[in-house]
């Protein structure tokens, strides 16, 4: 039974380097090369660089919040911190849906690569699960579930194993496609057809954003890592630095593998010829064996994503349960393997849910990528508020430059989010708005509350703004839009406007004396 106990610190730089990177390297690289190329073209190598260099940007961010308060499910009390509860709560709940449903993410793309030995795990001429394939799913997510019931060093040592098999997969695909490599498919179709707007919307719309999404796990253990102030820096910027480069040397090897005839109509629709790019690429050189493997990663690849997120979810509802006051139990560590148990069942639950509507990779990604980029956005405004109202707070890691770090992250942000179209921008920010609006209604009527929501709202009204101006922006923009404003006006005005929210957002952070910082031995 749980009962009131502590998280334990037994995660090493490995074992948090491994993690940062075991997320990272999920379902996005078996998936995103076709798409990407579909939508850029060879342009998509620019993408994944602008996409490696704005994660990078909010991985600095993470650094000096994860060093200076190592906290478990770190990413959704951050806001909390430095902007009150009502902006911690909102985050949290995002943050859930995102965490939770990318376990069901990783579990899809693990069924739908099997498929390719076992078609009956699909239904026929479709990439949805049949009912075989759903139990599949369930059976997967069953043992991600075990693997990080009893302890975190359980989970740690199996997610290690994972990865040395998952890294060497893609680093043989890399060699055996550039040994392929035709230079001409570089200019075969021009550069850039899609232009600069194919290679902005490629970050969100080709899972450029989803495949590199793998830091907020190294935050969410971050009270159970040993030296936390040393490790959690070095495991960020290890993770973000070495994938980049794998990632460009990936897309350049597909691009450059791809047979002469499947360019005949261009690469629009390449995702379409090549819907396992790895896969189905191999096979078009003649490399059956290498096709064989690739398969065969692909299902162990998005499993040990799926179980990194299923370690890293519980800690999420944890710190969302704790932030919010709501549902007491969720906050409840197992005294001896230091696991928030009944967090974990709710992850657990969520995730399986995620799985009943039946959907497949490509409908997930955008909604999910732009979610987790929202999560992401809010480090740097409450690294900046907690720089104004906390400057005595120790902090081993102290990102220096941001003054121009700071707005500038928050702005590649908005611009990803932007680019992720108008229906994907319109359902997520909607969605939040409502939620913002009905939770301060639900607390206004009463009295003694009353103060202190106002408070709260005055903390956290700049991200509804800017949530409403984004949308507006991209109604009238060309992302999905209705085109009154022309590319690249309409990514200009996200930029004005993420730049003005970023330093209101800074100076509406709680005061110093409002402030609560300290952790109880739960911690």
């Amino acid at each position: 039974m749980a009962t009131a106990g502590k998280f334990h610190k037994r995660l090493s730089l490995t074992d948090l380097t491994f993690i940062g990177l075991g997320s990272i390297f999920g379902s996005g690289w078996l998936f995103a090369a076709s798409h990407v190329s579909s939508i850029a073209g060879p342009a998509g190598i620019v993408s994944w660089i602008i996409g490696g260099i704005a994660v990078f940007l909010l991985g600095l961010v993470y650094c000096e919040l994860g060093a200076a308060l190592p906290r478990a499910g770190g990413v959704v009390r951050y806001p909390e911190y430095s902007h009150g509860t009502l902006l911690g709560w909102l985050m949290g709940f995002i943050t859930l849906i995102a965490f939770s449903s990318l376990i069901a993410i990783e579990v899809e793309a693990c069924r739908q690569y099997a498929a390719a030995w076992f078609p009956s795990l699909s239904q026929a001429g479709s990439s949805r699960p049949s009912l075989a394939g759903w139990l599949l799913q369930l059976a997967l997510l069953a043992l991600f579930f075990l693997l990080n019931y009893f302890s975190v060093k359980t989970f740690a040592l199996a997610n290690n194993l994972i990865s040395v098999f998952k890294f060497l997969v893609p680093l043989l695909v890399i060699v055996l496609l550039l040994a392929h490599f035709n230079g001409d498919n570089l200019h075969s179709q021009g550069f850039a057809p899609a232009g600069a707007a194919g290679v902005e919307a490629a970050i969100s719309a080709g899972g450029i954003i989803f495949a590199y999404l793998g830091l907020t796990p190294i935050v969410s253990v971050a009270s159970e890592v040993r030296d936390p102030q040393r490790t959690i820096p070095i495991a960020l910027i290890l993770s973000v630095a070495l994938s980049t480069v794998i990632y460009v040397l990936l897309q350049l090897s597909f691009l450059g593998a791809v047979p002469g005839d499947a360019l005949a109509a261009g690469w629009a629709g390449m995702d379409q010829r090549f819907s396992l790019p790895y896969r189905d690429i191999a096979l078009a050189l003649g490399l059956g064996w290498l096709a064989t493997l690739v398969v065969a990663d692909a299902v162990i690849s998005p499993s040990g994503t799926g179980n990194i997120y299923m370690n890293a979810t519980p800690r999420v509802v944890y710190g969302w349960a704790r932030s919010s006051r709501f549902l007491p139990v969720l906050t409840r560590v197992d005294a001896k393997s230091g696991i928030p148990r009944p967090a974990l069942w709710l992850s657990f639950g969520l995730s399986v849910f995620w799985t009943l509507p039946f959907p497949s990779w490509e409908t997930l990604i955008g909604v999910v990528s732009a979610a987790l980029v929202l999560s992401y956005a809010i480090a740097p405004v409450t690294v900046a508020a907690l720089r104004r109202s906390a400057p005595e707070l120790e902090r081993p890691f102290r990102v220096k430059g941001l003054a121009v770090l700071g707005p500038l992250s928050f702005i590649v942000a908005a611009l990803i989010v932007y680019w992720s179209t108008w229906p994907t921008v319109s359902w997520l920010l909607g969605l939040q708005v409502l939620i913002y609006i009905g939770c301060v209604l639900s607390q206004l009527p009463s009295a003694p509350r009353r103060a202190r929501v106002l408070r709260q709202v005055r903390s956290s009204a700049w991200l509804i703004v800017f949530f409403v101006l984004v949308m507006a922006v991209s109604y009238l923009g060309s992302f999905g839009g209705i085109g009154a404003i022309a590319h690249p006006w309409d990514a200009i005005c996200v930029a004005v406007i993420a730049c003005c929210i970023y330093h209101w957002g800074a100076r509406s952070g709680l005061r110093g004396h409002e402030l609560a910082l300290e952790e109880d031995d739960g911690q």
